[in-house]
Protein backbone atom coordinates (compact mmCIF):
# COMPACT_ATOMS: atom_id res chain seq x y z
CA UNK A 1 0.00 0.00 0.00
CA UNK A 2 3.08 2.02 -0.07
CA UNK A 3 1.78 4.39 -3.09
CA UNK A 4 -1.54 5.14 -1.19
CA UNK A 5 -1.97 8.20 0.67
CA UNK A 6 -4.84 8.69 2.74
CA UNK A 7 -6.44 11.70 4.06
CA UNK A 8 -9.23 11.29 6.36
CA UNK A 9 -11.97 13.23 6.81
CA UNK A 10 -14.30 14.48 9.68
CA UNK A 11 -17.77 16.64 9.77
CA UNK A 12 -17.73 19.84 9.61
CA UNK A 13 -20.54 20.54 7.73
CA UNK A 14 -24.36 20.56 9.63
CA UNK A 15 -26.10 18.18 7.68
CA UNK A 16 -29.49 19.53 5.39
CA UNK A 17 -32.86 19.58 6.40
CA UNK A 18 -34.08 15.95 4.45
CA UNK A 19 -37.97 15.61 4.12
CA UNK A 20 -38.31 18.19 7.02
CA UNK A 21 -35.73 16.27 9.53
CA UNK A 22 -31.99 17.31 9.82
CA UNK A 23 -29.94 14.41 11.28
CA UNK A 24 -28.30 15.69 14.66
CA UNK A 25 -24.37 16.38 14.29
CA UNK A 26 -21.91 14.89 16.73
CA UNK A 27 -19.85 17.04 18.72
CA UNK A 28 -16.44 17.10 17.43
CA UNK A 29 -17.73 16.12 14.01
CA UNK A 30 -16.14 12.24 14.36
CA UNK A 31 -12.76 13.82 15.04
CA UNK A 32 -11.57 11.48 17.57
CA UNK A 33 -11.84 8.28 15.64
CA UNK A 34 -10.53 10.55 12.67
CA UNK A 35 -7.69 10.71 14.17
CA UNK A 36 -7.39 7.30 15.70
CA UNK A 37 -7.72 6.04 12.01
CA UNK A 38 -4.98 8.14 10.37
CA UNK A 39 -2.41 7.89 13.87
CA UNK A 40 -2.80 4.10 13.65
CA UNK A 41 -2.59 3.98 9.51
CA UNK A 42 0.82 5.67 9.93
CA UNK A 43 2.47 4.41 12.67
CA UNK A 44 1.70 0.84 12.97
CA UNK A 45 0.67 -0.03 9.43
CA UNK A 46 2.99 2.06 7.60
CA UNK A 47 0.74 3.50 5.26
CA UNK A 48 1.43 7.49 4.02
CA UNK A 49 -1.34 9.85 5.68
CA UNK A 50 -1.98 13.31 4.43
CA UNK A 51 -2.50 15.67 7.89
CA UNK A 52 -3.62 19.22 7.81
CA UNK A 53 -0.29 20.03 9.71
CA UNK A 54 3.85 18.51 8.69
CA UNK A 55 4.18 16.87 12.71
CA UNK A 56 0.63 15.84 13.94
CA UNK A 57 0.32 15.80 18.00
CA UNK A 58 -1.06 12.20 18.60
CA UNK A 59 -3.10 14.20 21.63
CA UNK A 60 -4.84 16.38 19.27
CA UNK A 61 -7.46 15.32 17.20
CA UNK A 62 -8.15 18.27 14.73
CA UNK A 63 -4.44 17.68 13.64
CA UNK A 64 -4.99 14.55 11.86
CA UNK A 65 -7.87 14.87 9.66
CA UNK A 66 -9.02 17.35 6.99
CA UNK A 67 -12.60 19.06 7.48
CA UNK A 68 -15.75 17.52 5.02
CA UNK A 69 -15.87 20.83 3.34
CA UNK A 70 -15.25 21.33 -0.51
CA UNK A 71 -12.06 23.76 0.34
CA UNK A 72 -10.81 20.75 3.12
CA UNK A 73 -11.12 18.00 0.61
CA UNK A 74 -9.58 19.84 -2.18
CA UNK A 75 -6.79 20.78 -0.04
CA UNK A 76 -6.11 16.99 1.15
CA UNK A 77 -6.44 16.22 -2.87
CA UNK A 78 -4.00 18.83 -3.60
CA UNK A 79 -1.51 17.82 -0.48
CA UNK A 80 -1.40 14.38 -2.85
CA UNK A 81 -4.24 12.49 -1.23
CA UNK A 82 -5.11 9.56 -3.08
CA UNK A 83 -7.72 7.78 -0.82
CA UNK A 84 -10.39 10.41 1.06
CA UNK A 85 -11.75 8.35 4.41
CA UNK A 86 -15.36 9.69 4.86
CA UNK A 87 -15.43 9.54 8.68
CA UNK A 88 -18.35 12.12 8.55
CA UNK A 89 -21.89 12.01 7.28
CA UNK A 90 -22.73 12.11 4.18
CA UNK A 91 -25.82 13.23 2.07
CA UNK A 92 -26.98 14.09 -1.53
CA UNK A 93 -25.37 17.80 -1.70
CA UNK A 94 -22.16 16.66 0.01
CA UNK A 95 -19.05 18.23 -1.81
CA UNK A 96 -17.89 14.57 -2.57
CA UNK A 97 -20.57 14.35 -4.62
CA UNK A 98 -21.17 17.67 -6.07
CA UNK A 99 -18.43 19.42 -5.95
CA UNK A 100 -17.19 20.57 -9.51
CA UNK A 101 -13.38 21.36 -7.97
CA UNK A 102 -13.40 17.75 -7.26
CA UNK A 103 -14.58 16.47 -10.84
CA UNK A 104 -11.08 16.79 -12.51
CA UNK A 105 -10.11 14.30 -9.94
CA UNK A 106 -12.87 11.79 -9.90
CA UNK A 107 -10.86 8.90 -11.90
CA UNK A 108 -7.84 9.32 -9.42
CA UNK A 109 -9.24 9.82 -6.00
CA UNK A 110 -10.39 6.55 -3.93
CA UNK A 111 -13.67 7.10 -1.32
CA UNK A 112 -13.35 4.88 1.62
CA UNK A 113 -17.26 4.98 2.77
CA UNK A 114 -20.92 4.68 1.32
CA UNK A 115 -21.89 6.55 -1.29
CA UNK A 116 -23.72 9.85 -0.55
CA UNK A 117 -27.08 9.37 -2.14
CA UNK A 118 -27.05 6.07 -0.93
CA UNK A 119 -26.80 7.26 2.77
CA UNK A 120 -29.06 10.25 2.08
CA UNK A 121 -31.61 7.30 1.48
CA UNK A 122 -30.59 5.10 3.74
CA UNK A 123 -29.97 6.96 7.50
CA UNK A 124 -34.29 7.36 6.82
CA UNK A 125 -34.50 4.45 9.60
CA UNK A 126 -38.06 3.95 8.48
CA UNK A 127 -37.77 3.69 4.86
CA UNK A 128 -35.03 0.73 5.79
CA UNK A 129 -37.48 -0.77 7.35
CA UNK A 130 -40.34 -0.74 5.09
CA UNK A 131 -37.15 -2.07 2.57
CA UNK A 132 -36.84 -5.22 4.90
CA UNK A 133 -40.27 -5.68 5.55
CA UNK A 134 -41.54 -5.69 2.09
CA UNK A 135 -38.57 -8.23 0.89
CA UNK A 136 -40.06 -10.73 3.33
CA UNK A 137 -37.28 -12.60 4.31
CA UNK A 138 -36.09 -10.89 6.69
CA UNK A 139 -36.81 -11.00 10.69
CA UNK A 140 -38.12 -7.87 11.84
CA UNK A 141 -39.86 -5.92 15.04
CA UNK A 142 -43.13 -4.36 14.65
CA UNK A 143 -43.18 -0.82 13.63
CA UNK A 144 -45.21 2.52 12.46
CA UNK A 145 -44.05 6.00 11.92
CA UNK A 146 -45.86 8.88 13.48
CA UNK A 147 -46.56 12.44 12.47
CA UNK A 148 -47.82 15.38 14.79
CA UNK A 149 -50.86 14.97 13.41
CA UNK A 150 -51.87 11.20 13.92
CA UNK A 151 -54.13 10.21 16.60
CA UNK A 152 -51.23 8.04 18.67
CA UNK A 153 -53.89 5.61 20.36
CA UNK A 154 -55.80 4.41 17.20
CA UNK A 155 -52.21 4.14 15.21
CA UNK A 156 -50.80 2.18 17.91
CA UNK A 157 -54.26 -0.09 18.09
CA UNK A 158 -54.94 -0.59 14.16
CA UNK A 159 -50.77 -1.86 14.21
CA UNK A 160 -51.48 -4.35 16.75
CA UNK A 161 -48.53 -2.73 18.74
CA UNK A 162 -48.22 -3.43 22.62
CA UNK A 163 -46.31 -1.30 25.72
CA UNK A 164 -43.71 -0.59 26.33
CA UNK A 165 -42.66 0.65 23.13
CA UNK A 166 -39.68 1.98 21.69
CA UNK A 167 -40.23 5.51 20.42
CA UNK A 168 -37.23 6.89 18.33
CA UNK A 169 -36.12 9.55 15.51
CA UNK A 170 -35.99 8.47 11.49
CA UNK A 171 -32.47 9.51 11.03
CA UNK A 172 -31.34 9.15 14.88
CA UNK A 173 -27.33 8.82 15.80
CA UNK A 174 -26.45 6.47 18.14
CA UNK A 175 -29.10 6.34 20.59
CA UNK A 176 -29.73 9.90 20.28
CA UNK A 177 -33.56 10.29 20.96
CA UNK A 178 -34.30 6.49 21.55
CA UNK A 179 -36.30 6.27 24.58
CA UNK A 180 -38.44 2.78 25.88
CA UNK A 181 -42.09 4.17 27.05
CA UNK A 182 -44.11 2.25 28.80
CA UNK A 183 -47.28 3.52 29.03
CA UNK A 184 -49.09 6.47 26.44
CA UNK A 185 -48.75 9.47 28.82
CA UNK A 186 -44.48 8.55 28.82
CA UNK A 187 -45.34 8.05 24.37
CA UNK A 188 -46.72 11.22 23.79
CA UNK A 189 -44.02 13.33 26.11
CA UNK A 190 -41.37 11.83 24.32
CA UNK A 191 -42.95 12.37 21.00
CA UNK A 192 -43.37 15.83 21.75
CA UNK A 193 -39.60 16.36 22.49
CA UNK A 194 -38.53 14.71 19.17
CA UNK A 195 -41.04 16.45 17.08
CA UNK A 196 -39.17 19.83 17.84
CA UNK A 197 -36.84 18.24 15.89
CA UNK A 198 -38.02 15.79 13.14
CA UNK A 199 -41.83 16.17 11.87
CA UNK A 200 -41.97 12.24 11.50
CA UNK A 201 -40.71 9.28 14.55
CA UNK A 202 -40.73 5.76 14.58
CA UNK A 203 -42.41 3.66 17.24
CA UNK A 204 -41.88 0.27 17.60
CA UNK A 205 -42.54 -2.81 19.41
CA UNK A 206 -39.39 -3.30 22.73
CA UNK A 207 -37.35 -6.17 22.06
CA UNK A 208 -36.76 -7.48 25.27
CA UNK A 209 -34.13 -10.30 24.82
CA UNK A 210 -30.67 -10.22 24.04
CA UNK A 211 -29.45 -7.48 22.25
CA UNK A 212 -26.25 -8.01 19.84
CA UNK A 213 -24.49 -5.87 16.59
CA UNK A 214 -23.30 -7.25 13.28
CA UNK A 215 -21.15 -5.83 11.43
CA UNK A 216 -21.33 -6.80 8.12
CA UNK A 217 -17.71 -6.15 5.50
CA UNK A 218 -18.54 -5.42 2.03
CA UNK A 219 -16.79 -6.71 -0.73
CA UNK A 220 -13.11 -6.20 -0.74
CA UNK A 221 -9.86 -7.16 -2.35
CA UNK A 222 -9.42 -9.64 0.37
CA UNK A 223 -12.48 -11.17 0.20
CA UNK A 224 -14.06 -10.33 -3.50
CA UNK A 225 -16.99 -13.14 -3.06
CA UNK A 226 -19.48 -10.56 -1.43
CA UNK A 227 -20.30 -9.58 2.01
CA UNK A 228 -19.20 -11.30 5.27
CA UNK A 229 -20.38 -10.71 8.83
CA UNK A 230 -17.35 -10.65 11.67
CA UNK A 231 -18.19 -12.45 14.70
CA UNK A 232 -21.31 -11.06 16.41
CA UNK A 233 -21.19 -8.89 19.37
CA UNK A 234 -23.51 -9.18 22.43
CA UNK A 235 -24.80 -6.13 24.78
CA UNK A 236 -25.59 -5.95 28.29
CA UNK A 237 -26.03 -3.45 30.75
CA UNK A 238 -28.93 -1.59 29.44
CA UNK A 239 -29.86 1.90 30.93
CA UNK A 240 -33.95 1.86 31.15
CA UNK A 241 -34.10 -1.06 28.13
CA UNK A 242 -31.72 0.67 25.80
CA UNK A 243 -27.75 0.16 25.17
CA UNK A 244 -26.13 3.24 26.41
CA UNK A 245 -24.78 5.78 23.91
CA UNK A 246 -20.96 5.04 23.63
CA UNK A 247 -19.60 8.97 24.14
CA UNK A 248 -20.98 8.01 28.15
CA UNK A 249 -19.82 4.68 28.45
CA UNK A 250 -17.47 3.07 26.50
CA UNK A 251 -18.56 -0.18 24.41
CA UNK A 252 -15.48 -1.95 26.19
CA UNK A 253 -17.59 -1.75 29.19
CA UNK A 254 -20.88 -3.34 28.07
CA UNK A 255 -20.03 -5.30 25.35
CA UNK A 256 -18.46 -8.60 24.19
CA UNK A 257 -17.61 -10.91 21.71
CA UNK A 258 -19.98 -14.45 21.40
CA UNK A 259 -18.40 -17.35 22.03
CA UNK A 260 -17.69 -19.29 18.89
CA UNK A 261 -18.88 -22.29 20.56
CA UNK A 262 -22.28 -20.78 21.01
CA UNK A 263 -22.72 -21.15 17.28
CA UNK A 264 -23.13 -24.27 17.57
CA UNK A 265 -25.14 -24.65 20.18
CA UNK A 266 -27.70 -21.64 19.35
CA UNK A 267 -28.02 -21.47 15.28
CA UNK A 268 -30.05 -18.06 15.80
CA UNK A 269 -26.47 -16.31 16.13
CA UNK A 270 -25.76 -17.58 12.28
CA UNK A 271 -29.39 -16.94 10.83
CA UNK A 272 -29.02 -13.69 12.12
CA UNK A 273 -25.62 -12.69 11.00
CA UNK A 274 -26.90 -13.80 7.20
CA UNK A 275 -29.81 -11.59 7.38
CA UNK A 276 -27.47 -8.93 7.95
CA UNK A 277 -25.23 -9.79 5.20
CA UNK A 278 -28.52 -10.19 2.82
CA UNK A 279 -29.49 -6.59 3.82
CA UNK A 280 -26.11 -5.59 3.62
CA UNK A 281 -25.86 -6.52 -0.07
CA UNK A 282 -29.71 -5.16 -0.51
CA UNK A 283 -28.39 -1.94 0.54
CA UNK A 284 -25.29 -2.32 -2.00
CA UNK A 285 -23.41 -1.22 1.27
CA UNK A 286 -19.29 -0.07 0.07
CA UNK A 287 -18.20 0.00 3.40
CA UNK A 288 -18.61 -1.55 6.58
CA UNK A 289 -22.31 -0.85 7.89
CA UNK A 290 -23.32 -2.47 11.66
CA UNK A 291 -26.58 -3.87 12.16
CA UNK A 292 -28.24 -3.66 16.07
CA UNK A 293 -30.53 -7.21 16.48
CA UNK A 294 -32.59 -8.22 19.21
CA UNK A 295 -34.20 -11.48 20.53
CA UNK A 296 -38.06 -10.82 21.02
CA UNK A 297 -37.64 -12.66 24.28
CA UNK A 298 -35.38 -14.76 25.50
CA UNK A 299 -34.58 -18.13 23.60
CA UNK A 300 -36.30 -16.28 20.64
CA UNK A 301 -35.06 -15.60 17.25
CA UNK A 302 -33.17 -12.33 16.58
CA UNK A 303 -34.72 -9.51 14.70
CA UNK A 304 -33.25 -7.10 13.33
CA UNK A 305 -34.34 -3.40 14.60
CA UNK A 306 -31.52 -0.95 13.69
CA UNK A 307 -29.23 -0.56 10.16
CA UNK A 308 -26.06 1.90 10.72
CA UNK A 309 -24.79 3.40 7.84
CA UNK A 310 -21.51 4.14 9.53
CA UNK A 311 -20.67 2.49 12.47
CA UNK A 312 -18.34 4.20 15.08
CA UNK A 313 -14.46 3.63 14.11
CA UNK A 314 -12.40 4.48 17.06
CA UNK A 315 -10.19 2.02 18.18
CA UNK A 316 -6.91 1.84 20.72
CA UNK A 317 -3.48 3.19 19.20
CA UNK A 318 -3.00 6.60 20.28
CA UNK A 319 -1.68 7.26 23.56
CA UNK A 320 -4.40 7.50 25.80
CA UNK A 321 -6.92 5.75 23.73
CA UNK A 322 -6.80 2.60 25.13
CA UNK A 323 -9.94 1.56 25.85
CA UNK A 324 -11.64 3.28 22.55
CA UNK A 325 -12.17 -0.15 21.21
CA UNK A 326 -15.60 0.41 18.68
CA UNK A 327 -17.96 -2.23 18.56
CA UNK A 328 -16.66 -3.35 15.44
CA UNK A 329 -13.13 -3.32 16.28
CA UNK A 330 -14.36 -5.75 19.07
CA UNK A 331 -15.57 -8.13 16.53
CA UNK A 332 -12.49 -7.56 14.60
CA UNK A 333 -10.03 -8.95 17.45
CA UNK A 334 -12.19 -11.92 17.36
CA UNK A 335 -10.54 -12.65 13.66
CA UNK A 336 -7.29 -12.24 15.60
CA UNK A 337 -7.28 -8.54 14.38
CA UNK A 338 -5.78 -5.78 15.68
CA UNK A 339 -7.08 -2.02 14.90
CA UNK A 340 -4.65 -1.49 12.11
CA UNK A 341 -5.34 -4.72 10.66
CA UNK A 342 -8.74 -3.97 10.66
CA UNK A 343 -8.66 -0.20 9.11
CA UNK A 344 -5.62 -2.33 6.37
CA UNK A 345 -9.36 -4.37 5.16
CA UNK A 346 -11.52 -1.80 5.31
CA UNK A 347 -9.07 0.31 3.23
CA UNK A 348 -8.93 -2.21 0.69
CA UNK A 349 -12.41 -1.33 -0.03
CA UNK A 350 -11.90 2.00 -1.60
CA UNK A 351 -13.64 2.80 -4.82
CA UNK A 352 -13.54 5.40 -6.99
CA UNK A 353 -14.77 8.48 -6.29
CA UNK A 354 -16.14 8.70 -10.54
CA UNK A 355 -17.91 5.53 -9.28
CA UNK A 356 -18.77 6.54 -5.83
CA UNK A 357 -20.44 9.26 -7.39
CA UNK A 358 -22.81 7.41 -9.55
CA UNK A 359 -24.25 4.83 -7.10
CA UNK A 360 -27.64 5.57 -6.14
CA UNK A 361 -30.54 3.47 -4.60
Amino acid sequence: MAHRRVAVLYQALEPPVINGVRKPKKPGGYQDSGADIAYVLKNDCQIPVISPVSSPNPAKDSDWCFPDTEDGILNAVKAGATHLWANTILFAAHPLQTSKGLTEHAELVSVVGQPPQLVEAYDDKALVYEIMKSHGEFTVAKSTTFTASDDVPNVIKSRDLQYPLVVKPVRGRGSHGVKLCKDEEALQAHARFLFDESPKIIVEEYLNGEEATVTVMPPSVSKPEGYWALPIVTRFNHSDGIAPYNGSIAVTANSRVVETAKYSQDPTYDRAARECEEVAALLKATAPIRIDIRRFKEGSEFALFDVNMKPNMTGPGRPGREDQASLTAIAAEALGWNYGRLLTEVLTSAQPLALVRKTNI
